[in-house]
């Protein structure tokens, strides 16, 4: 059967990021007998006339919609994607009369609003390799399923998939950041107030077999991929099932540049050895509050102190670092705010963002609080962007304070969308890598000097 697979994603910030999911669901469709297509709207120029052509002369029995975001989760500089997808499915509509499904993680925190509101067929919520081929096998037999959504469960790690990587889709990627994921594992045991990703993958950490990610970096080596980008939640897990991986690029001799998420924590100097000698450039640490009362306020089981040996210990073995933080969480204060500021400027050698507000995802711990606490009603619509900022700070109050605070510091950047034109800039002069690489302070003295 014909299925057209199309990622809807259109977010350019901090770069383009490849549309993994998409691939892995077209592999499990290629190895279960169907002839897939994928294609990127972004890629595409966002063109819903190329769109057009594609469904014409591909005549699919079935389309999926891959949706990766809602929002791009700024206060300061709301985004919305729904829309978007809105836009596609209707254009779908006019071109072939095939039966329409949705998923993705965007799609899978609110499945039923966004279903609702795009006017799409079916959805599945989840992990949706597995379930999409049955999906597909039902549409192929002529039936139609009474549930229009259907929940795919958590897949075991042996049924883990590759991604199909579509060349013609990796060259436009490779232009901007030169980076393309692979993921390692699925999972998440922690319990931070904000986050979907224990809803999505589950509080057990599901590892692929090593073989098979390194045998995914030894393809996307030989197919020029420059940079890889590893998508776990986080890398470094609990426990430590990502020395498995890199002991295994060690054997095969792989040393590639790649990138991760960190966990802050004391991360011993010889793990952080073996991670540079496998290729590691740059990291984002997970820091995500600023002092040790907002740090709790978030669900976090660390301090500040973790954030800064977490720092140190790559930035000493010459690894660039970026941080994110949010303000305004849970338990946030006046006196925190001002603590945190302080915190993060005194952060060495290394790029942070700061965000304001906290967004509120459904079935998340922060929904609760903000329902407890009356920032949100009961039943309230949270698909368009609704932001949870502690009732203690005012918000006019707070984005002063901030502006304020990091205006002389330029590795800090509020708005944390500010960077733009410096890494747009970085790659008109031909710098590539991941974002925290780019604007590392000794990259920022070169884009400054410049520009004077």
């Amino acid at each position: 059967m014909k299925i057209l697979l199309i990622s809807a994603n259109t977010a350019e910030t901090p770069y383009p990021v490849y549309p993994l999911g998409m691939g892995i669901v077209a592999n499990a469709l290629l190895k279960a007998g169907h002839a897939v297509k994928q294609f990127d709207f972004l890629h595409s120029g966002q063109s819903l006339e190329k769109l057009s052509d594609v469904l014409r002369a591909q005549a699919p029995a079935l389309v999926g919609i891959s949706i990766r975001n809602i929002d791009n989760v700024n206060a300061l500089n709301e985004q919305h994607y729904i829309n978007t997808v809105r836009q596609i499915v209707m254009a779908i509509r006019a071109s072939v009369k095939a039966p329409i499904v949705l998923g993705g993680a965007g799609f899978s925190i609110m499945p039923e609003a966004i279903l609702d509101t795009v006017g799409a067929d079916y959805g599945i919520v989840g992990e949706g390799e597995l379930a999409v081929v049955d999906f597909a096998g039902t549409i192929e037999r002529g039936e139609r399923p009474e549930k229009c959504i259907r929940s795919s469960g958590y897949i075991p790690s042996a049924s883990m998939g590759s991604a199909e990587y579509d060349p013609d889709i990796m060259s436009f990627y490779f232009r901007y950041g030169n980076m393309v994921g692979v993921q390692t594992k699925r999972g998440c045991v922690h319990h931070c107030v904000y986050c979907t990703y224990p809803l999505l993958e589950g509080r057990i950490v599901r590892p692929r077999p090593v073989t098979d990610v390194v045998d995914d970096i030894e393809r996307l080596i030989s197919d020029k991929a420059p940079y890889i980008f590893f998508t776990d939640s986080i890398f470094n897990d609990e426990k430590s099932l990502f020395l498995d991986l890199l002991h295994e690029m060690k054997r095969r001799r792989i040393s590639t540049p790649w990138t991760c998420f960190i966990k802050p924590g004391s991360i011993p100097e010889e793990q952080v050895l073996l991670m540079k000698e496998t290729g590691l450039k740059a990291v984002e640490i997970g820091s995500d509050a600023a002092s040790d009362p907002a740090l709790k306020g978030m669900g976090k089981d660390f301090l500040f102190k973790d954030i800064i040996a977490s720092n140190d210990v790559f930035v000493r073995n010459g690894i660039a670092t970026a941080n994110f933080f949010m303000f305004g969480g849970p338990g946030e204060t006046k006196e925190s705010v001002k603590e945190g500021i302080t915190n993060i400027v005194a952060l060495q050698n290394t790029v942070s963002f700061m965000f304001m507000g906290v967004r509120i995802l459904p079935g998340t711990p922060l929904e609760q609080i903000a329902l407890k606490e009356g920032v949100i009603r009961p039943g309230q619509d949270l698909l368009g962007s609704v932001y949870y900022l502690s009732p203690t700070l005012d918000r006019a109050w707070l984005e002063q304070t901030m502006l304020e605070g990091f205006k002389d510091h330029r590795q800090c950047f509020f708005p944390a969308d500010k960077f733009e034109s410096s890494l747009k800039f970085l790659h008109q002069m031909g710098y590539a890598g991941s974002m925290w690489e780019m604007l590392s302070p000794n990259r920022m003295r070169i884009v400054s000097r410049t520009r004077e």
